[in-house]
């Protein structure tokens, strides 16, 4: 229940990395006993904190985008694409996606239904739906919702307690300009962040995932349901969709 763009989630995040970071380092500390320090160790910065470890690096956040899908996991560090989203497969087939705390949430108000989630679906984001309150609105904001700032402000604090990279992208509405981008970049570099991953909606024509895909209405169409295998990895976990 903490907004992506907040300071408390800010907070959590270095919180949380923090924690994953010790105990990385503590874990390594044990192998190092087992199985000796990495071979540049002596030119490590470990070696003058008389720290020895087994890992030169002891953690990383990397793309998990596609992969994430497999066991209905986030995807990594990022903030939500959509709460509702048609997730083009690589086949050609077309999924609508939901996200299932969203959509439990929406039961539980009693508000679940067709008409809603057509809206939400050619939307791409809650903030301009009236059905939906102010507070649902702020826990469920979207990635086009969240400022590059607010984007980059989570990537620093998971940064600050990682080794390596962090796997992490702005997405960027079309009509973002060159001078967005380079701003991007050099806020990025102030808050150093290792690497820094833009996107600009639509760029391509073909993208894993979009908005309101050619204004499809069939997908809705409740006399032609969609049905996929149980073994599909996104979206449905019965055999058919909500829809």
């Amino acid at each position: 229940n903490i907004p992506y763009n907040s300071q408390k989630a800010v907070s959590l995040a270095k919180n949380l990395m923090s924690f994953i970071k010790k105990e990385s380092i503590n874990a390594s500390i044990e192998l190092a006993k087992e199985r000796g320090v990495f071979p540049n160790y002596n030119k490590s910065i470990y070696k003058k904190r008389n720290l020895k470890l087994r890992n030169a690096t002891v953690n990383s956040i990397a793309p998990t985008g596609t992969i994430s899908i497999i066991a209905g996991c986030s995807s990594g560090i990022e903030p939500l694409f959509g709460v509702c989203y048609l997730r083009n497969i690589m086949s050609g087939t077309k999924m609508i996606e939901i996200n299932p705390s969203f959509k439990d949430l929406l039961i539980k108000k009693n508000i679940f239904n067709k008409d809603l989630i057509t809206k939400i679906f050619q939307s791409g984001t809650l903030q301009n739906i009236k059905e939906i309150s102010n507070e649902i609105k702020k826990l469920f904001i979207t990635t086009f919702d969240i400022s590059p700032k607010d984007h980059l402000l989570i990537q620093s604090a998971f940064q600050k307690y990682t080794d390596n990279s962090v796997s992490k992208t702005i997405n960027l509405p079309k009509n973002a300009r060159i001078d967005d981008i380079k701003n991007i970049y050099l806020m990025a570099y102030k808050l150093k962040c290792k690497g820094i991953t833009v996107y600009r909606y639509g760029c391509k024509d073909q993208q894993v995932l979009k908005f309101n895909y050619e204004n499809d209405e069939s997908l809705f169409n409740k006399n032609n349901p969609m049905y996929v295998d149980q073994e599909f990895s996104g979206g449905c976990i019965d055999k058919r969709c909500d829809l």
